[in-house]
């Protein structure tokens, strides 16, 4: 029996749907046999209330009792629950790279096929204009970039940052996302530190770049996963879909969006 069980205190998880790292951690604890109850903050201020008085303000955060830790790396979940289980071996920086450069340009293509009208509509539970999550696939690469090359700080508004108005079309976020994808291999192409071990500050915590690096892979890889369900909601048949050998090796949830 894992050890959060054994500790006397509940187990919360604080997340929201269409969230990749809520839904990866909710997953992750199940599959561990750990019993949690499920907070969703979306709408529901008791709930924000309550992340808020823990010190928190972004989701996904494991809490026991008073104490928290950020669920953005399932290595963290398990120092913080004392947790006995083993992670998948991880990519290499380079392979990571590889990833993102398939995921990308794999975005850009189903945004361009998703009809104008309803890139303003929310999908499913998530009150957030499809157009908005198409902009957030490119903007966690960059955003990891702007934080990679200028020494900064991964923070959430960072991350997080709006679109530019301009970018209103499938095709204007198709343009954004190749200027992404060129950043990245300019960066890549000057990178010294090959290895990903220098430490980067995030809103997450310290981690090494390789981490970070993981995390700013799957996590669009997740997103683009939702844009293909968009698609095939709207019996759209996707532009070139990702394979599994495409996806393979990235720490990725196993189903695309939250059934809760």
């Amino acid at each position: 029996m894992p050890a959060a069980e054994d500790a006397g205190q509940r187990v919360r998880v604080f997340w929201q749907p269409g969230c990749t790292s809520c839904l990866r951690t909710k997953e992750f604890l199940s599959r561990n046999g750990v019993a949690y109850e499920s907070i969703n903050v979306h709408g529901n201020p008791a709930g924000m209330e309550a992340l808020r008085e823990l010190g928190a303000r972004s989701v996904p955060v494991v809490a026991r009792g008073d104490k928290f830790v950020f669920a953005q790396t399932l290595t963290d979940v398990i120092r913080f629950l004392n947790l006995d289980v083993r992670l998948q071996e991880q990519l290499s920086p380079e392979e990571l790279v590889g990833k993102i450069r398939i995921v990308l340009p794999a975005a850009a293509r189903y945004l361009q096929q998703i009809p104008a009208e309803w890139l303003d509509k929310p999908f499913r539970n998530r009150n957030r204009p499809i157009r908005a999550l198409g902009h957030h696939v490119f903007r966690i690469v960059e955003a990891f970039l702007e934080a990679a090359r200028d020494g900064r700080e991964l923070s959430y508004e960072l991350i997080m940052r709006e679109a530019e108005p301009a970018l209103r079309t499938g095709a204007d976020l198709a343009r954004y996302g190749a200027g992404v994808l060129a950043q990245l291999d300019a960066w890549w192409a000057n990178c010294a530190d090959r290895s990903g071990e220098r430490v980067m500050d995030t809103y997450f915590g310290r981690h090494p770049m390789r981490v970070v690096l993981e995390r700013s892979a799957w996590h669009p890889a997740q997103h683009t996963r939702q844009l293909l369900l968009i698609l095939d909601t709207l019996r759209i048949e996707p532009d070139g879909r990702l394979s599994a050998a495409d996806l393979a090796g990235l720490p990725l949830p196993e189903n695309a969006w939250d059934a809760e």
